[in-house]
Protein backbone atom coordinates (compact mmCIF):
# COMPACT_ATOMS: atom_id res chain seq x y z
CA UNK A 1 0.00 0.00 0.00
CA UNK A 2 1.03 3.70 0.08
CA UNK A 3 2.14 5.73 2.36
CA UNK A 4 2.38 9.70 2.36
CA UNK A 5 5.20 10.69 4.56
CA UNK A 6 8.01 12.72 5.70
CA UNK A 7 11.66 12.00 5.07
CA UNK A 8 14.83 13.11 5.84
CA UNK A 9 17.45 12.86 3.27
CA UNK A 10 20.50 15.51 4.48
CA UNK A 11 20.74 18.64 6.26
CA UNK A 12 17.37 20.29 6.85
CA UNK A 13 16.46 18.42 3.80
CA UNK A 14 13.12 16.98 4.75
CA UNK A 15 10.57 16.04 2.18
CA UNK A 16 6.77 15.26 2.31
CA UNK A 17 7.01 12.08 -0.12
CA UNK A 18 4.76 9.44 -1.27
CA UNK A 19 5.81 5.96 -1.91
CA UNK A 20 5.03 2.28 -2.02
CA UNK A 21 5.33 0.13 1.35
CA UNK A 22 6.00 -3.51 1.22
CA UNK A 23 3.85 -6.06 2.40
CA UNK A 24 4.59 -6.67 6.15
CA UNK A 25 6.71 -10.00 7.33
CA UNK A 26 5.23 -12.48 9.87
CA UNK A 27 6.77 -10.62 12.16
CA UNK A 28 5.78 -7.01 11.72
CA UNK A 29 2.90 -4.81 11.91
CA UNK A 30 1.24 -2.38 9.51
CA UNK A 31 -0.40 0.47 11.24
CA UNK A 32 -2.44 4.00 10.56
CA UNK A 33 -0.57 7.18 12.15
CA UNK A 34 -3.32 9.27 13.17
CA UNK A 35 -1.28 12.35 15.22
CA UNK A 36 2.37 13.04 15.86
CA UNK A 37 3.57 15.76 18.53
CA UNK A 38 6.93 17.36 16.85
CA UNK A 39 10.05 17.28 19.22
CA UNK A 40 13.07 19.40 19.34
CA UNK A 41 14.73 16.13 19.12
CA UNK A 42 13.27 16.06 15.13
CA UNK A 43 14.29 19.86 14.57
CA UNK A 44 18.21 18.62 16.01
CA UNK A 45 17.70 15.69 13.58
CA UNK A 46 17.25 17.70 10.91
CA UNK A 47 19.60 20.09 11.67
CA UNK A 48 22.52 17.08 11.70
CA UNK A 49 21.54 15.28 8.90
CA UNK A 50 23.50 11.99 8.49
CA UNK A 51 26.09 12.89 11.69
CA UNK A 52 22.97 12.47 14.32
CA UNK A 53 23.88 9.62 15.96
CA UNK A 54 20.72 7.94 15.61
CA UNK A 55 20.98 7.41 11.87
CA UNK A 56 21.78 4.12 10.80
CA UNK A 57 21.21 4.10 6.94
CA UNK A 58 22.70 6.30 4.09
CA UNK A 59 20.16 9.40 3.55
CA UNK A 60 21.08 9.75 -0.13
CA UNK A 61 19.92 5.90 -0.79
CA UNK A 62 17.43 5.38 2.12
CA UNK A 63 15.93 8.15 3.91
CA UNK A 64 14.31 7.74 6.70
CA UNK A 65 10.70 9.01 8.14
CA UNK A 66 10.97 11.36 10.69
CA UNK A 67 8.43 11.89 13.78
CA UNK A 68 8.56 9.67 17.36
CA UNK A 69 5.82 11.08 19.43
CA UNK A 70 3.01 9.39 17.50
CA UNK A 71 -0.25 7.79 18.23
CA UNK A 72 -2.51 5.94 15.85
CA UNK A 73 -4.34 2.01 15.15
CA UNK A 74 -3.08 -1.51 14.00
CA UNK A 75 -4.06 -2.18 10.92
CA UNK A 76 -2.70 -5.87 9.94
CA UNK A 77 -0.70 -7.83 12.38
CA UNK A 78 1.89 -10.25 11.42
CA UNK A 79 1.20 -13.94 12.69
CA UNK A 80 3.68 -14.11 14.91
CA UNK A 81 1.93 -11.33 16.78
CA UNK A 82 -1.64 -12.46 16.33
CA UNK A 83 -1.82 -13.13 19.90
CA UNK A 84 -0.69 -10.22 21.25
CA UNK A 85 -2.34 -7.39 19.38
CA UNK A 86 -5.51 -6.88 16.91
CA UNK A 87 -6.38 -4.87 14.12
CA UNK A 88 -8.39 -1.44 15.79
CA UNK A 89 -6.04 -1.45 18.37
CA UNK A 90 -4.79 1.83 19.67
CA UNK A 91 -0.98 2.41 20.35
CA UNK A 92 1.90 4.18 21.06
CA UNK A 93 5.00 3.51 20.92
CA UNK A 94 8.36 3.62 23.10
CA UNK A 95 10.99 5.30 20.92
CA UNK A 96 14.17 4.27 22.77
CA UNK A 97 14.33 0.67 21.85
CA UNK A 98 17.97 -0.30 22.95
CA UNK A 99 17.64 -2.94 20.84
CA UNK A 100 20.63 -4.96 21.08
CA UNK A 101 23.02 -5.40 18.26
CA UNK A 102 25.25 -9.05 17.21
CA UNK A 103 27.28 -7.89 20.16
CA UNK A 104 24.82 -7.53 22.68
CA UNK A 105 25.16 -4.17 23.27
CA UNK A 106 22.09 -1.72 23.38
CA UNK A 107 21.77 -0.06 19.86
CA UNK A 108 20.44 3.43 19.42
CA UNK A 109 17.72 2.90 16.64
CA UNK A 110 14.31 4.39 16.88
CA UNK A 111 11.65 5.22 15.35
CA UNK A 112 12.06 9.05 13.61
CA UNK A 113 15.17 8.67 12.73
CA UNK A 114 16.62 5.35 12.13
CA UNK A 115 14.21 3.22 9.75
CA UNK A 116 13.32 3.46 6.15
CA UNK A 117 9.47 2.48 6.96
CA UNK A 118 8.14 3.79 10.95
CA UNK A 119 8.37 6.80 11.78
CA UNK A 120 5.22 9.48 13.11
CA UNK A 121 5.22 11.96 10.26
CA UNK A 122 3.33 9.31 7.73
CA UNK A 123 -0.24 8.28 6.65
CA UNK A 124 0.82 4.42 7.44
CA UNK A 125 3.74 3.03 8.74
CA UNK A 126 5.50 -0.78 8.73
CA UNK A 127 6.24 -2.01 12.87
CA UNK A 128 9.27 -3.98 12.94
CA UNK A 129 10.22 -6.39 15.18
CA UNK A 130 12.48 -4.68 17.28
CA UNK A 131 10.05 -2.95 18.74
CA UNK A 132 7.34 -5.85 19.67
CA UNK A 133 10.33 -7.99 20.51
CA UNK A 134 11.40 -4.92 23.03
CA UNK A 135 7.81 -4.52 24.79
CA UNK A 136 7.69 -1.17 22.90
CA UNK A 137 3.77 -1.36 21.40
CA UNK A 138 2.43 -0.07 23.98
CA UNK A 139 -1.77 -0.69 23.90
CA UNK A 140 -3.42 3.24 24.84
CA UNK A 141 -6.98 3.05 25.92
CA UNK A 142 -8.06 6.84 25.79
CA UNK A 143 -10.87 7.72 24.03
CA UNK A 144 -8.26 10.29 21.58
CA UNK A 145 -5.23 10.29 19.88
CA UNK A 146 -3.45 13.29 20.88
CA UNK A 147 -2.67 12.26 24.41
CA UNK A 148 -1.03 9.56 22.82
CA UNK A 149 1.17 11.89 20.97
CA UNK A 150 1.77 13.30 24.44
CA UNK A 151 3.07 10.37 26.35
CA UNK A 152 6.22 10.24 25.08
CA UNK A 153 7.21 13.81 26.14
CA UNK A 154 5.43 13.10 29.12
CA UNK A 155 7.74 9.69 30.00
CA UNK A 156 10.29 12.15 29.38
CA UNK A 157 9.87 13.80 32.50
CA UNK A 158 8.45 10.86 34.34
CA UNK A 159 12.54 9.60 33.63
CA UNK A 160 13.66 12.98 34.99
CA UNK A 161 12.06 12.52 38.46
CA UNK A 162 12.68 8.51 38.05
CA UNK A 163 16.70 9.57 38.09
CA UNK A 164 17.24 11.65 40.82
CA UNK A 165 18.97 9.96 43.15
CA UNK A 166 20.25 10.69 47.17
CA UNK A 167 22.92 9.07 49.44
CA UNK A 168 23.32 8.65 52.87
CA UNK A 169 26.59 8.71 54.79
CA UNK A 170 28.62 5.62 55.04
CA UNK A 171 26.88 3.99 52.52
CA UNK A 172 26.79 3.48 48.61
CA UNK A 173 23.69 2.78 47.82
CA UNK A 174 21.48 5.57 46.01
CA UNK A 175 17.77 6.03 46.80
CA UNK A 176 15.88 6.79 43.48
CA UNK A 177 13.82 9.55 43.14
CA UNK A 178 12.88 13.03 44.55
CA UNK A 179 13.08 13.45 47.71
CA UNK A 180 9.72 13.01 49.28
CA UNK A 181 8.44 15.57 51.35
CA UNK A 182 11.55 17.48 50.09
CA UNK A 183 11.92 20.72 48.04
CA UNK A 184 11.65 21.24 44.24
CA UNK A 185 13.11 24.21 42.00
CA UNK A 186 12.02 24.04 38.53
CA UNK A 187 14.48 26.96 36.87
CA UNK A 188 12.96 28.37 33.30
CA UNK A 189 10.10 25.55 34.28
CA UNK A 190 7.10 27.11 32.50
CA UNK A 191 7.76 26.10 28.83
CA UNK A 192 5.64 22.65 27.74
CA UNK A 193 8.35 20.40 29.31
CA UNK A 194 8.33 22.43 32.63
CA UNK A 195 4.27 22.22 32.57
CA UNK A 196 4.73 18.88 32.09
CA UNK A 197 7.47 18.55 35.32
CA UNK A 198 4.93 20.59 37.22
CA UNK A 199 1.67 18.58 36.30
CA UNK A 200 3.97 15.10 37.36
CA UNK A 201 5.15 16.97 40.33
CA UNK A 202 2.15 18.15 41.89
CA UNK A 203 0.16 14.50 41.16
CA UNK A 204 2.69 11.78 40.73
CA UNK A 205 2.74 9.11 43.91
CA UNK A 206 5.98 10.83 45.54
CA UNK A 207 5.91 14.48 46.10
CA UNK A 208 7.91 17.34 47.74
CA UNK A 209 6.30 19.09 50.44
CA UNK A 210 7.01 22.81 48.03
CA UNK A 211 7.73 23.26 44.58
CA UNK A 212 9.43 26.96 43.41
CA UNK A 213 8.92 27.05 39.29
CA UNK A 214 10.98 30.32 38.24
CA UNK A 215 11.09 32.09 34.37
CA UNK A 216 11.84 35.46 33.32
CA UNK A 217 8.54 36.36 31.62
CA UNK A 218 5.22 37.03 33.21
CA UNK A 219 2.66 35.99 30.80
CA UNK A 220 3.99 32.65 30.70
CA UNK A 221 3.86 32.37 34.29
CA UNK A 222 0.67 33.47 34.68
CA UNK A 223 -0.64 31.44 32.16
CA UNK A 224 1.36 28.17 34.01
CA UNK A 225 -0.66 29.35 37.08
CA UNK A 226 -3.86 29.59 35.80
CA UNK A 227 -3.69 26.20 34.36
CA UNK A 228 -1.72 24.50 36.95
CA UNK A 229 -2.67 26.67 40.23
CA UNK A 230 -1.23 26.82 43.81
CA UNK A 231 -4.50 25.88 44.97
CA UNK A 232 -4.56 22.53 42.71
CA UNK A 233 -1.18 21.57 44.02
CA UNK A 234 -2.30 22.19 47.35
CA UNK A 235 -5.04 19.65 46.96
CA UNK A 236 -2.47 17.20 46.50
CA UNK A 237 -0.29 18.20 49.82
CA UNK A 238 2.23 20.58 47.69
CA UNK A 239 2.71 24.27 48.01
CA UNK A 240 3.59 25.27 44.67
CA UNK A 241 5.10 29.24 44.04
CA UNK A 242 5.81 30.71 40.84
CA UNK A 243 8.57 33.12 40.69
CA UNK A 244 9.45 35.84 37.80
CA UNK A 245 13.89 35.87 38.63
CA UNK A 246 14.06 38.73 35.95
CA UNK A 247 14.54 42.16 38.06
CA UNK A 248 15.69 40.18 41.38
CA UNK A 249 19.13 40.80 41.75
CA UNK A 250 19.68 37.99 43.86
CA UNK A 251 17.33 35.41 42.69
CA UNK A 252 19.40 32.90 44.51
CA UNK A 253 18.90 34.26 47.85
CA UNK A 254 15.22 35.15 46.91
CA UNK A 255 14.43 31.44 45.91
CA UNK A 256 16.13 30.13 49.20
CA UNK A 257 13.75 32.88 51.71
CA UNK A 258 10.80 31.65 49.62
CA UNK A 259 11.61 28.14 50.70
CA UNK A 260 12.33 28.93 54.24
CA UNK A 261 15.77 29.80 54.24
CA UNK A 262 17.03 26.32 53.01
CA UNK A 263 18.54 25.79 49.53
CA UNK A 264 16.97 22.53 47.64
CA UNK A 265 16.88 18.71 47.77
CA UNK A 266 16.21 18.75 44.05
CA UNK A 267 16.99 21.18 40.55
CA UNK A 268 15.46 20.77 37.76
CA UNK A 269 17.28 23.12 34.55
CA UNK A 270 14.41 23.62 31.81
CA UNK A 271 16.61 25.93 29.62
CA UNK A 272 20.22 25.05 27.94
CA UNK A 273 21.86 28.81 29.18
CA UNK A 274 24.79 29.16 31.32
CA UNK A 275 23.78 31.57 33.71
CA UNK A 276 20.11 29.15 34.38
CA UNK A 277 22.64 25.85 35.03
CA UNK A 278 25.32 27.88 37.19
CA UNK A 279 22.19 29.24 39.87
CA UNK A 280 20.94 25.89 39.69
CA UNK A 281 24.47 24.71 40.99
CA UNK A 282 23.84 27.28 43.83
CA UNK A 283 20.66 26.33 45.00
CA UNK A 284 21.71 22.83 45.69
CA UNK A 285 21.50 21.86 49.44
CA UNK A 286 23.85 18.94 51.37
CA UNK A 287 23.02 16.02 49.24
CA UNK A 288 21.26 18.02 46.01
CA UNK A 289 20.56 16.67 42.79
CA UNK A 290 20.70 19.03 39.60
CA UNK A 291 19.08 17.65 36.59
CA UNK A 292 20.05 18.93 33.20
CA UNK A 293 16.74 18.20 31.40
CA UNK A 294 17.24 20.46 28.42
CA UNK A 295 19.10 19.65 25.61
CA UNK A 296 21.66 21.55 24.12
CA UNK A 297 22.22 21.67 20.11
CA UNK A 298 25.57 23.61 21.31
CA UNK A 299 28.38 20.35 21.35
CA UNK A 300 30.41 22.44 23.45
CA UNK A 301 27.88 23.41 25.94
CA UNK A 302 29.09 24.35 29.36
CA UNK A 303 28.97 25.83 32.81
CA UNK A 304 30.71 26.48 35.80
CA UNK A 305 29.85 24.08 38.86
CA UNK A 306 31.02 24.16 42.25
CA UNK A 307 33.14 20.95 42.76
CA UNK A 308 34.11 22.08 46.03
CA UNK A 309 30.24 21.36 47.08
CA UNK A 310 30.43 17.88 44.73
CA UNK A 311 33.47 16.94 47.47
CA UNK A 312 32.20 18.22 50.45
CA UNK A 313 28.55 18.77 50.52
CA UNK A 314 27.98 15.60 48.04
CA UNK A 315 26.02 17.50 45.09
CA UNK A 316 25.34 15.47 42.34
CA UNK A 317 24.14 15.94 38.76
CA UNK A 318 22.09 14.25 36.47
CA UNK A 319 21.02 14.33 32.60
CA UNK A 320 18.08 12.67 30.89
CA UNK A 321 17.55 12.13 27.30
CA UNK A 322 14.02 10.13 27.10
CA UNK A 323 12.22 7.85 29.62
CA UNK A 324 12.07 4.04 29.17
CA UNK A 325 9.26 1.79 28.60
CA UNK A 326 8.30 2.03 32.36
CA UNK A 327 7.99 5.49 31.80
CA UNK A 328 5.96 5.61 29.16
CA UNK A 329 3.69 3.09 30.67
CA UNK A 330 3.38 5.20 33.91
CA UNK A 331 2.34 7.90 31.33
CA UNK A 332 -0.42 6.29 29.94
CA UNK A 333 -1.79 5.16 32.36
CA UNK A 334 -1.85 8.46 34.27
CA UNK A 335 -3.44 10.05 31.53
CA UNK A 336 -6.14 7.23 30.88
CA UNK A 337 -6.75 7.99 34.67
CA UNK A 338 -6.90 11.34 34.40
CA UNK A 339 -4.28 12.04 37.31
CA UNK A 340 -1.77 14.27 33.91
CA UNK A 341 -4.04 16.22 32.04
CA UNK A 342 -0.86 17.53 29.73
CA UNK A 343 -2.96 18.72 26.82
CA UNK A 344 -1.85 22.54 27.63
CA UNK A 345 1.21 21.46 26.42
CA UNK A 346 -0.11 21.53 22.90
CA UNK A 347 -0.12 25.45 21.33
CA UNK A 348 -0.27 24.24 18.07
CA UNK A 349 -2.40 22.44 15.56
CA UNK A 350 -1.19 21.41 11.70
CA UNK A 351 -1.43 18.96 9.10
CA UNK A 352 1.30 16.52 7.32
CA UNK A 353 2.00 19.11 5.09
CA UNK A 354 3.12 21.73 7.72
CA UNK A 355 5.96 19.15 8.94
CA UNK A 356 8.73 20.15 6.84
CA UNK A 357 8.64 23.51 7.44
CA UNK A 358 7.57 23.11 11.26
CA UNK A 359 10.13 20.45 11.86
CA UNK A 360 13.27 22.62 10.55
CA UNK A 361 12.05 26.19 12.09
CA UNK A 362 11.05 24.63 15.03
CA UNK A 363 13.15 27.01 17.56
CA UNK A 364 11.94 29.97 16.21
CA UNK A 365 8.27 29.18 16.39
CA UNK A 366 7.37 30.50 20.05
CA UNK A 367 4.79 28.48 21.84
CA UNK A 368 4.71 24.59 23.15
CA UNK A 369 3.54 21.50 20.64
CA UNK A 370 3.21 21.14 17.47
CA UNK A 371 0.71 18.80 16.93
CA UNK A 372 0.02 17.31 13.61
CA UNK A 373 -2.74 14.85 11.98
CA UNK A 374 -0.71 13.26 9.54
CA UNK A 375 -4.09 12.45 7.06
CA UNK A 376 -5.00 16.12 7.19
CA UNK A 377 -3.62 19.09 4.92
CA UNK A 378 -3.69 22.25 7.26
CA UNK A 379 -1.19 24.90 7.50
CA UNK A 380 0.59 24.87 11.41
CA UNK A 381 -1.44 27.33 13.57
CA UNK A 382 -1.33 28.47 16.56
CA UNK A 383 -4.81 28.05 19.04
CA UNK A 384 -4.81 31.29 19.80
CA UNK A 385 -5.09 32.31 16.28
CA UNK A 386 -7.51 30.41 15.57
CA UNK A 387 -10.76 32.59 15.62
CA UNK A 388 -8.74 35.48 13.66
CA UNK A 389 -7.82 32.96 10.65
CA UNK A 390 -11.26 31.99 10.89
CA UNK A 391 -12.76 35.36 10.05
CA UNK A 392 -10.17 35.93 7.38
CA UNK A 393 -11.23 32.89 5.63
CA UNK A 394 -7.11 32.20 5.68
CA UNK A 395 -6.47 29.76 3.04
CA UNK A 396 -10.45 28.54 2.50
CA UNK A 397 -10.27 27.48 5.90
CA UNK A 398 -12.43 29.82 7.56
CA UNK A 399 -15.25 27.74 8.50
CA UNK A 400 -13.22 25.27 9.64
CA UNK A 401 -10.72 27.58 11.64
CA UNK A 402 -13.97 28.92 13.27
CA UNK A 403 -15.57 25.66 14.68
CA UNK A 404 -12.31 24.86 16.37
CA UNK A 405 -11.84 28.46 17.86
CA UNK A 406 -15.09 28.25 19.19
CA UNK A 407 -14.20 24.83 20.49
CA UNK A 408 -11.56 25.81 22.02
CA UNK A 409 -13.33 28.83 23.52
CA UNK A 410 -15.30 26.49 25.60
CA UNK A 411 -12.51 24.12 26.95
CA UNK A 412 -10.40 27.62 28.42
CA UNK A 413 -8.18 28.16 24.79
CA UNK A 414 -7.47 24.22 25.47
CA UNK A 415 -7.18 21.61 23.22
CA UNK A 416 -9.44 18.37 23.60
CA UNK A 417 -11.44 15.68 22.22
CA UNK A 418 -14.03 17.85 20.58
CA UNK A 419 -11.61 20.02 18.99
CA UNK A 420 -9.68 16.66 17.97
CA UNK A 421 -13.42 14.88 16.68
CA UNK A 422 -13.85 18.11 14.79
CA UNK A 423 -10.79 18.49 13.25
CA UNK A 424 -10.74 15.03 11.83
CA UNK A 425 -14.59 15.01 10.46
CA UNK A 426 -13.73 18.57 8.24
CA UNK A 427 -10.53 19.16 7.50
CA UNK A 428 -9.15 18.85 4.31
CA UNK A 429 -7.11 14.93 3.46
CA UNK A 430 -3.44 15.30 2.43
Amino acid sequence: MKTKAVRIHGVNDLRLEEFELPEIKDDEILARIVSDSICMSSHKLALQGAAHKRIRYDLSKQPCIIGHEFCGTLEKVGPKWAGQFKPGDKFAIQPALNYPDETGAATLWAPGYSYEYIGGDATYIIIPKEVMEMGCLLSYGADNFFMGSLSEPVSCVVGAFHAQYHTHGGSYVHDMGIVEGGSIALLAGVGPMGLGAIDYAIHAPRKAARIIVTDIDDTRLNRAAELLSAGEAKKNGVELIYVNTKDITDPVEHLKKLNGGKLFDDVFVFAPVKPVVEMGDKLLGRDGCLNFFAGPTDTAFSAGFNFYNVHYESHHIVGTSGGNTDDMKESLAMMASGQLNPVFMITHVGGLDAVPSTTIDLDKIPGGKKLVYTHKKIPLTAIADLAKKGSLNDGGLGPLYTGLAEICGRHNGLWSKEAEDYLLANAPEI
